[in-house]
């Protein structure tokens, strides 16, 4: 019996090292992440060692039979090596192509969106098609796949469809003429989805009320929508902010391009305002995360959503977002694309944006400041005194 459990090959998956199973079995752990099946056995008095495959790929007790098979090969005077020859492209397994899609896209995607495309994988698409050979998926089973989801959960089933074309196109010898045909195919098989209703948002107009009200709370969920807000963040960038991103002396916050939904880098300039917030945080300082829950992990994205129910609120967190465009696109002149750049939004023409190499730090910093006092008040009289002089 082999020394290693599924569940104890779980805990050391993320530990680099080598941990033997006996028998000639080995998890090979290079790096945190990256685990290997390796079988070691002594052949004409040398020492050798066979790959068998990812661990990720493969449980335990397949690597098991992988290993058994190396050793009656070379009992058999067979070269090993050939067991597991690289096959055909359309004679993979599509869980075998995707690995090899992931693999390759590594340096394209950050951290945080690969390990969603992993999970979105293994969740939904491995259990029906992961050991299926790429040459038999087609619209039907891809549709079959998807039906569970498809109206239920409209925005994953979507990205889990990108995710498989993308995997055939990248695996199949015909892929792009494959794939020309197979999204009307999979669309032709599965019901309509419900419509994408919009973030619902405040209007600006109401926003000081809102704020003056939102500053009363004591809640880290009140504390990090305020931030949200002050900073026109998405809710994942604000719940997942750490202390080491702020830079106080030079009022920037730094948000890493694993945390950002184009995967780059973006700096968001911190307002008087939104340096007060983080002062209030500091205070509350019990984890490397701004805003913590009791247990100092990440707020759950249902914090902002309570706090906004508890006030009774007809508006989301994400729709403050839209709250900032729509004022800065009618009580200010500044650029369209400053604003947009505020927001993080990429940049839609791909020739657009080749010429464009400035983030309008400097420009966005103005327009911030410009917002937070407006979102907390301090214009209100100017904004009045401006109106009736209209």
């Amino acid at each position: 019996m082999g020394k290693l459990t599924a569940a104890k090959v779980k805990t050391l998956i993320d530990k680099p090292g080598r941990y033997s199973d006996g028998d000639g079995l080995i998890l090979f752990v290079r790096a945190p992440g990256q685990a290997s099946w390796v079988a070691r056995f002594q052949h004409n008095n040398k020492r050798r060692d066979y790959g068998i495959g990812s661990a990720k790929l493969y449980k335990l007790a397949e690597a098991r039979e992988r290993a058994w098979e190396v050793r009656r090969a070379l009992a058999d005077g067979r070269d090993p090596r050939t067991l597991w020859e690289q096959p055909a492209p359309l004679l993979r397994t599509f869980r075998e192509a995707a690995e090899d899609f992931l693999s390759a896209k590594t340096d394209d995607v950050g951290t945080k969106r690969q390990k969603q495309d992993r999970s979105n994988l293994t969740r939904y698409a491995f259990p029906s098609l992961g050991r299926l050979q790429v040459q038999t998926i087609e619209a039907d089973r891809i549709a079959d796949c998807l039906r569970p989801i498809w109206t239920t959960k409209p925005e994953v089933a979507r990205q889990v469809r990108s995710l498989i074309v993308r995997i055939l196109r990248f695996t199949r010898p015909d892929g792009a003429l494959f794939v020309g045909t197979l999204g009307p195919a999979i669309a032709d098989r599965l019901p309509k989805q419900p419509s994408k209703g919009n973030f619902s948002a405040l209007p600006y107009q109401e926003l000081p009320a809102f704020m003056d009200r939102l500053q009363g709370k004591s809640s880290m969920g009140a504390l990090a929508l305020r931030m949200l807000i002050l900073c026109a963040s998405r809710s994942g960038e604000i719940r997942g902010a750490t202390w080491d991103e702020i830079d106080f002396a030079q009022a920037v916050w730094t948000i890493p391009g694993d945390r950002m939904k184009m995967s780059k880098p973006h700096r968001v300039p911190l307002t008087p305002q939104a340096l007060a917030v983080l002062e209030e945080a500091k205070v509350l300082r019990r984890s490397d995360y701004i805003f913590p829950n009791g247990k100092g992990v990440a707020l759950s994205d249902m914090a902002l959503t309570k706090t906004l129910r508890d006030m009774s609120m007809n508006c989301t967190a994400h729709g403050m977002r839209s709250t900032f465009r729509d004022w800065a696109a009618e009580q200010t002149s500044v650029a369209g694309e400053i604003a947009e750049a505020a927001l993080a939004h990429a940049v839609p023409n791909a020739v657009e944006a080749s010429y464009k190499r400035t983030d309008f730090f400097d420009k966005r910093r103005d327009l911030m400041n410009n917002w937070a006092r407006f979102a907390t008040g301090e214009d209100s009289a100017e904004i009045v005194a401006l109106a009736n002089a209209q």
